[in-house]
């Protein structure tokens, strides 16, 4: 019984894991959009930077 329970709690926090994982690389893949939209747009205004860094 104990192991059962310790196999259903690996399989949930790897599950869980594997969610965070890629909510993850949904957001970064946003953010790169969001970077390159926003730099081509900067860039077709004929300005130089559009962050301040």
């Amino acid at each position: 019984m104990l192991a059962i329970l310790l196999v259903l709690l690996l399989a949930l926090l790897l599950g869980g894991a594997g969610f965070a994982v890629h909510a993850l690389w949904v957001i970064a893949g946003i953010v790169l959009v969001v970077w390159i939209l926003g730099f081509l747009v900067r860039s077709a205004e004929g300005g130089g930077r559009w962050y301040r860094w």
